[in-house]
């Protein structure tokens, strides 16, 4: 399973320049009459002359490549067609980490005999736009050394591949999920009609070899999907699917009874429309057998039960718990107990910034004091597993469009219930940079 041919530079190099003016034109709003007047002058210049050099590459291009303006037509669906997969991608410059000037939104899963698989999604432009592809790395040395095996990229310029998820199921088989979405209306953003987004997997039998032997993609529902599955006691598996766009029950339980051989909507949860921001829901089945469904909201996090398997769900209000507006992640352990791993302490919303996990022993109804992951401003994004032998792995990113680092560290339930000094110096020791895009 292998594709050829590059993603069409005429596109990133629009993406380049839309992204560039939109940060300059933000910084002018905060400029004095000397800095502005010195800026218009020097734009005057070199506009027309960035304007024309774009419309000669773009008339060359288009001989042989619809051009990538504009929003989607109605008729077009490519991105309903299946991506290229690039083994070996580091063979290959358009896909090697010097070129990319995007990094971000990572996952991780350990295979059975303790090899590391992680996922994320990169680009030559600096956007969250049609560049974007899908790249899966593995480490079998603990996370010393990483090799990039599959990089997914869809074989149109209008098409995102993009949000991916890493799972391993019940039965040892690995899963890569990401998204694929093309424009409507000229944007990602959450509209009335939204995007044309599916999810997208494939899958191998043997996480455990570094050169595994992969299923052809195949489309399993609409939507986006960035966080775990769950299982449930009943055997059922559970994608935590969104619908980017503004409608009722968009953030969906999609099940499948027959161990991912087919997928349905089971029901879903509706976020107003005041408070959406993507969803980026996770659930959780609690020991009553109710399902609790973290939703990232506006305001932070959001939460509904279910107390019929996940065909109903109950209005979407504020929890407990204190976050921006941002990716977080819990997941049952083996113990039984509930992690989760946010930004800052439970009950304080803070930045993008200080990392941190909790242990909840009452099914999330109240949580320890938390074990700092990383501190630092920019970081995000946290998704992980832990294994048979007790070890949490967590990845998340750093500064996506400057350092561009996919991180991992790993810590145990008992690190986070200590907290020692010299535990908190363990987790620090542990980090390990997965990836690291951009001019090395």
């Amino acid at each position: 399973m292998t594709g050829h041919g590059p993603r069409h530079t005429g596109a990133r190099l629009l993406s380049s320049w839309a992204f560039y003016v939109t940060i300059l034109i933000q910084s002018f709003q905060h400029m004095n009459k000397e800095k502005k007047t010195f800026l218009i002058k020097v734009c005057g210049i070199c506009f027309p002359l960035l304007l024309l050099s774009g419309q000669c590459f773009i008339s060359d291009s288009a001989a042989k490549n619809r051009s990538v303006i504009g929003s989607a037509t109605e008729n077009d669906t490519s991105y309903l067609d299946p991506p290229r997969v690039i083994m070996n991608p580091s063979e290959t410059k358009e896909y090697s980490v010097e070129t990319r000037a995007f990094t971000g939104i990572s996952s991780l899963a350990v295979s059975q005999n303790g090899r590391l698989w992680v996922t994320w999604y990169a680009g030559e432009t600096p956007g969250e736009d049609e560049n974007n592809y899908v790249v899966v790395s593995t480490s079998g040395d603990q996370g010393e050394t990483w090799e990039e095996v599959l990089v997914i990229d869809s074989w149109s310029e209008m098409v995102r591949s993009f949000d991916p998820e890493i799972w391993i199921d019940p039965d040892g088989k690995l899963w890569v999920f990401w998204a694929q979405a093309t424009y409507i209306g000229g944007t990602w953003r959450l509209i009335e009609q939204g995007t044309r987004a599916g999810v997208w997997a494939l899958t191998t039998k043997n996480p455990d070899d570094a050169d595994p032997e992969w299923s052809e993609p195949r489309r399993l529902t609409d939507g986006v999907m960035m966080c775990k599955p769950t299982v449930l006691s009943d055997g059922i598996w559970a994608l935590p699917v969104s619908i980017w766009k503004i409608v009722d029950e968009n953030a969906q339980m999609v099940i499948s009874k027959d161990r991912g051989k087919t997928w349905e909507v089971r029901g879903g949860a509706t976020v107003p429309r005041d408070a959406r921001r993507f969803d980026e829901h996770m659930i959780v089945e609690r020991k009553d057998g109710s399902l609790w469904m973290l939703i990232r909201t506006l305001y932070g996090i959001g939460q509904s039960i279910s107390q019929d398997r996940g065909k109903t769900w109950s209005p979407v209000v504020p929890s407990t718990i204190q976050h921006p507006s941002a990716r977080f992640f819990i997941r049952r352990l083996n113990s039984g107990n509930l992690l989760l791993v946010k930004h800052g302490p439970i009950d304080m919303s803070t930045q993008r910034s200080h990392l941190m996990a909790f242990i909840s022993r009452d099914d999330g109804h109240s949580w320890s004091d938390g074990l700092l992951l990383d501190e630092r401003r920019g970081i995000s994004y946290p998704d992980g597993q832990q294994s048979s032998d007790g070890t949490i792995y967590i990845t998340y990113d750093y500064d996506r469009r400057g350092h561009q680092h996919i991180l991992m560290t790993r810590f145990t339930e008992d690190d986070v219930i200590m907290r020692s000094d010299r535990k908190l110096l363990e987790v620090y020791q542990n980090r390990r940079v997965v990836s690291q895009g951009g001019p090395q």
